[in-house]
């Protein structure tokens, strides 16, 4: 009975602290805090954390010299298995086209197309449900915009102005007129709040009790592709929450614009919407609008969660090019290409990606431009395409210095470009290749560029999350 005793003393003591709340004299925490566990999003797969030299493994083959080899390191993080296809983007054009149609019914009159007001809604200087533009959709009654029937008439009255004008159809279809579509939103610019001239002045240590009359470093404040509106004075904090507005509808033109004298007629009117070319990557999408899908697909889940009263995820976001660079090689050392050998065919002779081979014969990789994702093998961590098909976009600036000035733990450098900076402050890294580039370009450490507000029928994009917590969970050290 004594030794019972020993024992059930210290446990009914742990007990009793661990019931309490912090008002027993002890340093506990904040108690009653969820256990945070991360599933797997779909779609992507997990990249352990690790090591690797950055740079590349092969002859400099246009003398370029804007790569030098650089051992850094990386946070684990989530990466889609493939680049994001056609479906998956319309998803985003749908969620668009669909807001934008609810908004304008309920400015004429329609309320089911809302939320029911909340008591924290019903005060404008926090939040005003009453306003068409604010208020919170209630995507419920999303089907009921392009059903046939009652209310059918008035819908389509209220809607109206999104399909094309009477002169711009052909054979009187209605249709909706992609260049209205436009995504909207916001996010706070870190980058300027982290610096330490920025910083704010607090009024009991002699200071103004305000933002510093400092100077903010042209960042995006509103545009429409590239035209900024740029705030040379920084005073308030207002100025660090930033708003853009993005037209979202790929250019399904650059099957064309891209190749003169050359039949892609086709392609061009088919690729982006027709159900065959469902699984095959988006293009002719620039920077700034897969900048925007992330944002949407973050604020799509960060909704999701909260209304299952769970704490968010981190946010999806563009790739930095060392996180690319690191998850291309897949585990393997030095690999030249994503599947680890020097070479692009394999032992029966096939090739391994879909490139520009032999001088120029595309089919014999099974196209001639794109094809469905995931048709060839995945490197060691199960990604598929991340040499070929098409070229990616990251996350940042392109600067032929850059390995040079960038930390070793993720390294990174972005730049905001404005509509007032030259061209060449507009270029962002792309990585991977496509299928109309050589071999080259589909090596593990090749760097190009291209500019942000471009549109090409080579380049696509795939999202990462980074991962909370843990960090020592499957390291993985590339020599």
């Amino acid at each position: 009975m004594k030794r019972l005793n020993k024992f059930l003393i210290p446990v009914l003591v742990i007990f009793f602290f661990a019931s309490c709340n912090s008002e027993n004299g002890e340093l506990m925490g904040v108690q009653g805090r969820d256990d945070w566990f991360e599933p797997d999003p779909h779609g992507m797969v997990f990249i352990p954390q690790g090591s690797f030299q950055m740079g590349p493994n092969d002859q400099d083959v246009p003398f370029a010299i804007n790569a030098k080899p650089k051992t850094v390191s990386i946070d684990p993080f989530w990466m889609d298995i493939t680049e994001i296809t056609n479906n998956e983007y319309r998803q985003f054009v749908y969620w668009v086209r669909d807001s934008m149609a609810m908004r304008l019914c309920i400015k004429n009159g329609m309320e089911d197309f809302k939320t029911k007001a909340k008591e924290d809604e019903l005060d404008p200087e926090f939040y005003d449900h009453s306003d068409p533009n604010e208020c919170h959709l209630n995507w419920e009654e999303r089907d009921n915009l392009w059903k046939k029937g009652k209310g059918s008439e008035e819908v389509g009255a209220a809607i109206k102005d999104m399909y094309y004008s009477k002169q711009d159809r052909t054979y009187g279809e209605k249709k909706i007129d992609t260049r209205k579509l436009v995504y909207e939103y916001y996010w706070v610019d870190l980058n300027q709040a982290a610096q330490r001239t920025n910083a704010y002045v607090y009024d009991d240590l002699g200071g103004t009790g305000d933002m510093p009359e400092g100077h903010y470093e042209g960042s995006i404040i509103d545009y429409d592709y590239d035209n900024y509106g740029i705030s040379d004075d920084f005073e308030t904090r207002d100025q660090l929450v930033q708003h853009a507005k993005v037209p979202i509808y790929p250019d399904t033109l650059v099957w064309m614009s891209d190749y003169t004298y050359s039949y892609n007629e086709p392609i061009t009117r088919k690729y982006f919407w027709h159900p065959a070319y469902d699984d095959y990557p988006v293009v002719g999408v620039n920077w700034h609008q897969a900048n925007a899908f992330s944002i949407w697909r973050t604020n799509i889940m960060t909704n999701y969660q909260i209304s299952q009263e769970k704490a968010p995820y981190e946010d999806y976001r563009l790739p930095t090019e060392a996180e690319w660079e690191y998850a291309a090689r897949g585990g393997l050392r030095v690999s030249m290409y994503p599947w680890g050998g020097p070479y692009t065919r394999n032992n029966t002779g096939c090739f391994l990606a879909n490139f520009k081979p032999l001088r120029g014969r595309y089919g014999v990789d099974l196209a001639n431009r794109t094809i469905s994702v995931g048709v060839y093998e995945p490197n060691e961590w199960g990604l598929y395409d991340m040499a070929g098909n098409v070229a990616e976009w990251t996350s940042g600036a392109f600067d032929d210095a850059s390995y040079s000035f960038t930390h070793d733990i993720n390294p990174d450098y972005k730049y905001n470009a404005t509509i007032k900076d030259k061209p060449v402050k507009k270029r962002k890294v792309i990585r991977g290749g496509s299928w109309k580039d050589i071999g080259y370009y589909l090596q593990c450490g090749t760097r190009t560029y291209e500019y942000q507000d471009t549109m090409k029928s080579y380049i696509g994009f795939r999202c990462v999350r980074s991962y909370l917590g843990r960090e020592a969970q499957g390291w993985n050290t590339l020599d």
